[in-house]
């Protein structure tokens, strides 16, 4: 299974607390619900369709918490991140196996990028992590992921935690899809490309600037 990570991000790459002020206060952060405003039917027709080829689920325990305390009450069959996220097997990394009693839902433990590792070798088409926000950094330290979705949305947050933290693994991401919202989200998806190609800029003799690869 490829792995793909989906998330909401500010303009300046926050992602705590998008759906509202109780959702993540780490950190004294009081700014929660800051995607609210944007939310239209267009975000829906981004979003929805990038359920459809969801095989499992890998969540962090926070992010696990706060989705089984919603989404097993929508039952709308027409509600597809709700079908897929109320019957298909979701993975929990976390040291607390108390407490998982959604269905479909089992701990991950122990060697956690192997573990994972091995669940990208599993037959299916994706396994989707969302929200999640210290999975995130952990899966792109050992570079597990394979793809970005990512909803980003006309807004400065100006402080939380952030997509791409200070010491974030160097890496290269190569844009396959993009799509906005009249309210201005914008809808992207990225593939891992491997390590950044570097380069300089340079004048030539004739005055003008080139580009030149390292």
């Amino acid at each position: 299974m490829k792995l793909t990570v989906t998330t909401f991000v500010s303009l300046d790459g926050i992602m705590q607390g998008p759906g509202g002020p109780e959702e993540d206060r780490d950190g004294g952060f009081d700014l929660g619900g800051w995607l609210v405003p944007y939310v239209d039917a267009g975000f829906g027709e981004i979003a929805g369709p990038w359920f459809d080829d969801a095989d499992a689920f890998l969540l962090g325990r926070r992010t696990y918490d706060l989705m089984a305390a919603h989404w097993p009450h929508v039952t709308d069959p027409d509600d597809i991140a709700a079908t897929k996220l109320n019957t298909l097997p979701k993975y929990v990394v976390t040291s607390r196996a108390s407490g998982l009693d959604w269905a479909g839902a089992q701990q991950l433990s122990g060697n956690i990028p192997q573990r994972i590792r091995e669940l990208k070798e599993q037959p299916g088409r994706v396994l989707q992590v969302h929200g999640s926000s210290r999975l995130i950094q952990f899966l792109l330290a050992n570079e597990l992921v394979d793809e970005l979705r990512l909803l980003t949305f006309p807004v400065v947050v100006g402080s939380g935690k952030r997509l791409f933290e200070p010491g974030t693994l160097t890496a290269a991401w190569r844009l396959t899809g993009v799509r906005s919202t009249p309210a201005g989200v914008l809808g992207q998806t990225y593939e891992f490309a491997g390590r950044p190609a570097l380069g300089n800029i340079e004048i030539d003799s004739d005055g003008k600037e080139k580009l030149v690869e390292a």
